[in-house]
């Protein structure tokens, strides 16, 4: 029988604790799965969590951002991730979307990864939440 992999969560200092039971990207063995992560600015304690702005290169920019702060925590980085999954509000933000993420990765070789992209509801204010699985090794 083989040994179990421990299975660990992952929580930057950047970000507050989950509203509820799940973590910000949990790590088991060479895999690391990103939660849906959105365009929130770094943890304030005191604060509830809110949008870096209203617009969606803000968002976008900060979301990225969110997400790479948990790849990093999880001993990871944007070359380890084989999925990004995009959760946005409008389809009609999926050109600006696309304009931003390739400014985003532009110093990478190659495409961060396999992508998708939905259309979704969010809680107010929200325009975009983006999560990732990375491989490592």
């Amino acid at each position: 029988m083989s040994e179990k992999l421990q299975k660990t969560a992952i929580t930057p200092d950047t970000h507050t604790t989950p509203p509820a039971k799940f973590s910000h990207g949990v790590r088991k063995g060479n895999i690391l799965q990103v939660a849906g992560q959105v365009g929130f600015g770094p943890a304030v304690p005191g604060q509830a969590p809110a949008p870096v702005g209203p617009g969606l290169r803000e968002q976008t920019l900060q979301t990225l951002r969110n997400v790479q702060a948990v790849l990093e925590k999880g001993e990871a980085s944007w070359e380890d991730v084989v999925m990004v999954r995009v959760y946005l509000t409008d389809t009609g933000h999926f050109a600006e979307f696309n304009e931003i993420y390739n400014e985003f990765f532009a110093d990478l070789k190659e495409a961060p990864a396999a992508r998708t992209t939905v259309y979704v509801g969010l809680p107010a204010g929200l325009l975009v939440e983006i999560d990732a699985l990375a491989v490592l090794g």
